[in-house]
């Protein structure tokens, strides 16, 4: 997989406790109806004063308060019920509601979009916004390999690196798992969102 691109996003995988355990750690927090950008499976989104959350467009800053997990929304056409991995740009839905991995210290697995040496572990780095699948649902961001560095305004830390049968360090497109840095995570400033 790391030998080649196929960012998905940000995918939660643990915690930086030693349980690991981020079950039952997704907060419902509503969607603006008509919201005119499409958010995927695994894409930062941040609240904003209004009360709901949007997509984090950021890239050397972002201040999300978690990862869009999917939504679920009454589909304006049928009428029904809906649970979907995409928000779809401008639909009307009183109702929205997006699921949002929220927890603080939750680990995510992301791809970078070049090769991260071991010296890279430990790093702040960027992300590379790129707009994602909808065959899929799936978010296509990636990490900006090229940022990993101690800069302090960076928004994610690489805790470690993917080890396995197709990742490893060094790789072309490096799989590495990361975290919100603590002052960029919503939770976790000093300044509210609320109006």
């Amino acid at each position: 997989m790391a030998a080649t691109a196929s960012p998905m996003g940000a995918e939660p995988v643990g915690t930086l406790s030693a349980s690991g355990s981020f079950s039952g750690k997704v907060r419902h927090i509503k969607i603006a109806s008509g919201y005119a950008t499409n958010i995927f499976y695994g894409d930062f989104v941040k609240m904003v004063s209004a009360g709901v959350v949007e997509k984090d467009t950021g890239t050397s800053t972002l201040t999300p308060v978690g990862v869009f997990m999917g939504c679920a929304f009454t589909d304006p056409n049928t009428k029904q019920k809906t649970f979907s991995q995409i928000w779809p740009a401008s639909t009307v839905a009183a109702d929205a509601v997006a699921y949002v991995m929220d927890d603080p210290d939750a680990v995510f697995r992301m791809q970078s979009d070049e090769a991260l040496v071991q010296s890279d572990l430990g790093n702040n780095v960027g992300v590379v916004q790129t707009a994602g699948s909808t065959d899929i649902g799936r978010s296509k961001n990636a990490l900006d390999g090229s940022t990993a560095a101690t800069t302090n305004t960076l928004p994610l830390r690489i805790v470690e690196f993917v080890d396995g049968p197709d990742s490893a360090v060094g790789d072309a497109f490096t799989d590495a798992l990361v975290f919100i840095n603590f002052g960029d995570h919503q939770y976790r400033q000093h300044t509210g969102t609320g109006t």
